[in-house]
Parts: structure tokens; C-alpha cells; sequence
């Protein structure tokens, strides 16, 4: 419960740097019938949450039941105020009951495998679903409900519940407790499975909160997911979350799904947008929007420890210092791809990990060190194996190869944080 109070006590150190989200109090807007605006329509994600998969996933792990719970505390908001105080405590409460879930914490809710990372996606998409379509008594314009969706996103996420115990000590201390930050993604490319589960949000949830040892001494572990949507990103969600933290740490890393049946260290992230389509079904393509975009570089650069970790026995997967990227070299036309690295003065066209979101998060995180001026801190991208249903399973949403694989790949992730962890 203490652990609880100390994150709840967190909410809102990111909400102060998000200014264009966050700040103020829109003004109590005249109930209206006549004029008030339409309930929004639902996006591409809260439709597919409709099908039977999404619906098996949270009856089996009990999270049926957050959606219509949040929905009552909504009709019971009589204010702007009270609606917003409901958003984050439901949203902060899912984000809590899904990492209690995933640490063996409370009831499993269902016969749906602990460790599972698809419950806390189809229940946030449950509760923005009610939020968009929710009438308020009072009125609520199109700006004041996104503004309620954004504290809900964040809230959900884990993103306003960063919380290093003793941050004010100093960072790196001997003897001292380590601090490491952590992200994962929600599940995508849902259209060609919705079954897909993403290791890297399971690794979030498994490992938010906890301490593990290291050669270093003890080392706390905060964490947190982000969405596979390009548009979040341009608006700065990533820098919002990260930007207050990374001074207070000694370690990070951002984490996604990648190749199949490998981990990979990427050496270098790209400033380009390959235009995949993301989990709205929207396309991105150009040089990826970042604040003062005159000094932008094409290229950023991992600062963990890539060879002791690819030399370490960390589990059962192959681990790889990738080195190869995409670029246009500097006064060519066409892109080629550089298995050791980009050239000097070449135009990013595909960073170690891609032109997707996986690459574009560590792309940002390692860009806010540099521009924070971290040159110290080991920071960088880290793809997990793609995760794998068993042979034959083209129907069934679990099966013990598809357990045991998200088990196995969150196990090496920890253990590849303990050897980072210098």
C-alpha cells in the first residue's frame, strides 16, 4: 500500500511538463442539450475491441469488469474537476492492477496466464471507449475531452507513476541504490492477428517497481508503455514522460518486439519515419518532428554496454551488437543499406531498428540525453524476439509455447538490465 500512496503521490510530475495537455482547468461549460457536442466516434483501436478475441482476453484475466466501472464513476461526475480526478484514479488503478497482476500480486481474475500483457490494452481501449462516447451533464467540448483522454492514456500507462525512491540522492552513489527506467509498447499489427501479445509491455509490467541485484549493488527498476500511434509521438509523448527523469538515472532502456528468434542490441536509431502503418491504420513518412528541428541530427547512438551485454549468458536467445543501417550517403539519391554504421554527413533512411516506432522511441530517448546533456548515461534500444504462438495454433488466444516464449524473452530482458547495470 505504501508503494501505491508513493505513485499516486507521483501523478503529476509529468502532468507539469506536459503544457499543452495538462495545464489548467477548462471552464465549467452550461449543460446544454441543444448545443452540447456529439459523444466522438471511436478510433480504429476501440473498434476492434468489439471482436471475440479482445472479449475472451479480458473475461479470461477479469478485466471485463474495469470499463463499466469506469463508466459509472463518469456518469457520476457533476464537474470538469470530478471527471478528471475519476480519469486518473481509474486509469492509475488499471496500470497498478495490471503490474499486480503480472508480479503474482492479488487475484489472476481469470485461467489467462499471469504474465500476460494484453489485458491492460484491451481494457485501457474499454475505458477511452466509454470516455469518448460518455454525454457529460455539464457539457464538454471536443478540447476538454481531450484533455481528459490524454490524462487517461497516461495515467494508464504507467507514464505519471515514474517514482524513484530517494531520487534526490545522489545518482550513481557507492553503495547506493541504481535507478533504471524501462519502456515497452502496447501489441500491433492487429489487423493481421488480434491474438498478438507484445513482450516488451509484458516485460514493463513484470518488472515495474522491482529491484534486482546486480554487480553494481541493487538496482530499482520504474517502467512504462507507449502506444503504436505516430501522431502520439509527434506530440511529444515520449519527451514528456522521459524528459523528467532521465537526469535522475543511471540507466535506461526503451524496449520493443523485432526479429524472430534473436534480441538485439541496436547501435543506431534514424530520424526517419518509414511510414508502416501504426494501430489507427495511419502512415508516417518524412524526418521524424522533434522540437527545434534546425539541430536535429540524422543519427543517434546507443550508450549501453553493448558488448558485455551480447558476451553475457543472459538465457536461451542469441544475442546481437547490430550494427547495420539505411542511409542516403552524403551527395547520393538513393538509399543503401551500411552493415557497420552510418557515413558521415548521410541522411537516415532506416536506424538499427527500423523506420517504425520501435526505432523512433530510441531515436527520442537518445536524443533527450544529448540535448539534456547526459553524455554519461548508458541509454539506448534493446528488440526482443518476436513472440510466437506454438505450431499448428491459428485460432486459440494462448497455448503453453506462447507462455513459456514471453516468460523466457522477459527473463532475459531482466537479465540483461542486471548486466547493464555496471
Amino acid at each position: 500500500m505504501s508503494r501505491i500512496r508513493a505513485r499516486l503521490d507521483a501523478i503529476g510530475v509529468i502532468v507539469l511538463a506536459s503544457a499543452t495537455l495538462t495545464l489548467g482547468t477548462p471552464p465549467a461549460v452550461a449543460a446544454d442539450s441543444a448545443t452540447a457536442p456529439a459523444a466522438a466516434p471511436p478510433t480504429v483501436e476501440e473498434r476492434r475491441l468489439e471482436k471475440a478475441v479482445p472479449q475472451e482476453i479480458l473475461r479470461r484475466s477479469g478485466f471485463d469488469s474495469v470499463a463499466p466501472e469506469f463508466a459509472r464513476a463518469l456518469r457520476g461526475a457533476r464537474s470538469y474537476g470530478a471527471a478528471e480526478r475519476a480519469v486518473v484514479r481509474h486509469g492509475s488503478r488499471l496500470w497498478q492492477r495490471a503490474v499486480d497482476r503480472a508480479q503474482g500480486r492479488g487475484p489472476a481474475g481469470g485461467d489467462l496466464s499471469r504474465d500476460d500483457d494484453r489485458p491492460l490494452y484491451w481494457a485501457r481501449l474499454g475505458m477511452t471507449s466509454e470516455l469518448r462516447k460518455w454525454q457529460a451533464s455539464f457539457g464538454l467540448p471536443d478540447e476538454s475531452r481531450g484533455r481528459l483522454l490524454g490524462r487517461l492514456e497516461r495515467a494508464s500507462r504507467g507514464q505519471d507513476a515514474i517514482h524513484f525512491p530517494g531520487a534526490k540522492a545522489a545518482k550513481g552513489a557507492k553503495g547506493g541504490m541504481k535507478r533504471v527506467l524501462v519502456t515497452g509498447f502496447d501489441p500491433f499489427t492487429l489487423d493481421r492477428d488480434i491474438r498478438i501479445s507484445n513482450p516488451s509491455g509484458a516485460t514493463a509490467l513484470a518488472l515495474d517497481g522491482t529491484v534486482v541485484r546486480t554487480a553494481a549493488g541493487p538496482a530499482r527498476i520504474e517502467t512504462a508503455v507507449f502506444p503504436v500511434r505516430w501522431d502520439d509521438f509527434a506530440d511529444g509523448m515520449v519527451e514528456r514522460a522521459l524528459r523528467p527523469h532521465l537526469p535522475e538515472v543511471d540507466l535506461f532502456t526503451t524496449v520493443s518486439q523485432g526479429r524472430v528468434g534473436r534480441i538485439d542490441v541496436e547501435r543506431h536509431n534514424g530520424a526517419w519515419r518509414g511510414g508502416f502503418g501504426d494501430n489507427v491504420n495511419i502512415s508516417r513518412t518524412g524526418i521524424a518532428p522533434v522540437e527545434d528541428p534546425a539541430s536535429q541530427p540524422q543519427w543517434t547512438a546507443t550508450t549501453l554496454p553493448y558488448r558485455e551485454i551480447v558476451a553475457a549468458d543472459t538465457g536461451r536467445f542469441p544475442v546481437y551488437d547490430n550494427t547495420s543501417v539505411t542511409e542516403i550517403p552524403a551527395g547520393a539519391t538513393s538509399p543503401v543499406v551500411r552493415p557497420d554504421g552510418p557515413t558521415a554527413g548521410s541522411a537516415a533512411r532506416a536506424g538499427g531498428g527500423g523506420d517504425y516506432l520501435s526505432n523512433e522511441i530510441a531515436y527520442r530517448a537518445t536524443l533527450l540525453r544529448d540535448r539534456l546533456g547526459l553524455d554519461g548515461l548508458p541509454g539506448g534500444h534493446v528488440h526482443t524476439p518476436v513472440l510466437e504462438f506454438g505450431a499448428g495454433n491459428t485460432t486459440e488466444v494462448t497455448d503453453p509455447v506462447f507462455v513459456r516464449n514471453r516468460l523466457d524473452i522477459v527473463a532475459q530482458i531482466r537479465a540483461i538490465v542486471r548486466v547493464a547495470v555496471r
